[in-house]
């Protein structure tokens, strides 16, 4: 399986165009090409012609013409166009799968045990959450007035999604919006179109009507400004970096859009003096490791309570040590590339600049040999950096976790929050007092207890400060993608009404 082509078919799947609009692929109309390249091997997967503005606009003019009957369909016909896509995604899910190892550099063990099945499961859960958009019981808030609020879509949405995962935040974006009855147009990482595209002509196999889900692949300062910027756009999404999340809240701040943010993460992972050591050090592998560290929820600030932490350290070493990086389409391997030799020059530049004040305990450099090719890098664990260093503050997004002391339970969570970010944490131990307290007192839009990073499609993902507002997934996610309505109506049928008095007087 060595040869691209054999991976996966990138060329011939999208012969008609890397654009999806109104329910056919079409090509880009910018004039500028872009090449996918699988970063394993360095080799070609698709050249493509990226979206200009002129295709944004007619992405946008479909998904308006498809509103009004999208929109006006009942929850029921949403949810069962909903479930016959999430069955169509799971019979194609060997080549979704294959699509994202290949555009990412994901181990396919990855991609077929997370990205895919968590895809078609996030579709099913929506199927069914189309049939609960519920707003307030009907009451007499006034005594003359029956009050009772409406639930309702807000529009076209345009959702602008990342890199690391392309099929999952493809649908994150498309699902809650369309489930809520809105028309949506994507533009994913112009790195990484494939699945975003394979999702979207899903959705029309599936029944659901043309225009409602379209696609447009371009660069940011092009194809993504034009569209969260768009006058017919009424709601804006972004995931990404926190320092692109600002360039986003300024141009749709003009338009005075709705706009839901997921930015950057920096993920403390506590770890008491009483926590299970094992577990802990699995726990903070896995955390790090997961997507070769490309994760906004990754574990990369280990705080380890001292008693703990020459443990911790050694055993996070050997661990790391184990892991196998190899070619994302076998099966053993561990670890694959990071998604490009920029993204693995910015990682290797953290960790180089970082060896000044600290020490690289294990990793730090890239592979030799047969992997030299590909956009690799060691698991590396750095201890003795400063709180204030960079590698502490700034988000890296690749395979590094740094591990500092701490010896107080006061001193942990203040370090723990002792970031901008806001997004993800795990605090580790087996007293439910001392987990209890970190869950209240750790800044983040999610906390785990003794586990890192399990996701679920009941439960929302969002976060707080950098790194943002809004949810996705569950059914949290319908107040992002939903305008409430108060409908008021009279039931005293009374012509002068004691209030209109204070207006004016019947002399």
């Amino acid at each position: 399986m060595g040869a691209t082509d054999q991976r996966f078919d990138a060329a011939g799947r999208f012969a008609g165009g890397a654009q999806y609009i109104g329910g056919r692929a079409r090509p880009g109309t910018s004039g500028r090409l872009h090449a996918v390249v699988d970063p394993a091997t360095g080799d070609e997967v698709l050249r493509y012609e990226l979206a200009g503005p002129e295709d944004v606009d007619a992405a946008v003019t479909a998904a308006a013409e498809a509103l009004p009957a999208w929109a006006g369909a009942t929850p029921a016909e949403r949810s069962d166009a909903l479930r016959r896509f999430a069955g169509l995604l799971a019979d194609q899910a060997e080549q979704l799968a294959r699509a994202e190892s290949v555009q990412c550099g994901k181990p396919i063990r990855l991609t077929t045990g997370f990205d895919v099945p968590g895809t078609v499961d996030n579709t099913a859960f929506f199927a069914g959450a189309a049939r609960h958009l519920e707003g307030r019981s009907a009451g007499e808030y006034s005594a003359d007035h029956t009050s009772y609020v409406r639930r309702e879509p807000i529009g076209v949405v345009g959702s602008v999604a990342p890199w690391n995962y392309p099929l999952q935040m493809a649908a994150w974006k498309v699902l809650p919006a369309i489930a809520a009855g809105n028309t949506i147009v994507l533009k994913p990482a112009e790195l990484t179109p494939l699945t975003s595209l394979m999702f979207a002509q899903a959705a029309t196999e599936a029944g659901i009507p043309a225009g409602v889900v379209n696609v447009v692949c371009g660069a940011g300062a092009d194809a993504g400004e034009r569209l969260v910027g768009h006058p017919d756009v009424a709601m804006a999404s972004f995931t990404g970096s926190t320092a692109v999340g600002r360039r986003v809240a300024e141009i749709t701040t003009r338009t005075v859009k709705r706009l839901h943010l997921e930015l950057g993460g920096k993920a403390p992972f506590v770890v008491f003096d009483d926590a299970d050591l094992e577990a802990a050090v699995h726990g903070a592998v896995a955390g790090a490791l997961i997507n070769t560290g490309q994760d906004c929820t990754a574990a990369t600030r280990a705080y380890v309570q001292r008693p703990l932490y020459e443990a911790f350290v050694s055993g996070v070493a050997d661990l790391m040590a184990s892991v196998r990086l190899g070619d994302p389409f076998d099966p053993a391997t561990d670890l694959g590339p990071l998604v490009s030799y920029a993204q693995r020059d910015r990682v290797a530049g953290f960790v180089d600049r970082a060896r000044a004040y600290a020490t690289v305990v294990t990793g730090g450099t890239a592979p030799a040999g047969k992997l030299a090719k590909g956009a690799y890098y060691r698991p590396t664990l750095v201890i003795g950096a400063a709180q204030s260093s960079e590698i502490v503050q700034d988000e890296i997004f690749g395979p590094v976790l740094v591990v500092l002391p701490f010896d107080g339970d006061d001193e942990g969570i203040a370090l723990a929050n002792d970031t901008p970010y806001g997004l993800a944490a795990s605090a580790w131990s087996r007293d439910v007092y001392r987990t209890g307290r970190a869950t209240r007192e750790i800044k983040a839009g999610c906390v785990w207890v003794n586990d890192h990073i399990p996701i679920i499609s009941e439960m929302p993902h969002g976060g707080c400060r950098a790194s943002g507002y809004g949810k996705d997934m569950s059914s949290y996610s319908f107040e992002e993608y939903t305008q409430i309505k108060h409908v008021m109506s009279d039931i005293t049928a009374v012509a002068r009404k004691p209030w209109h008095r204070t207006v004016f007087s019947l002399g």
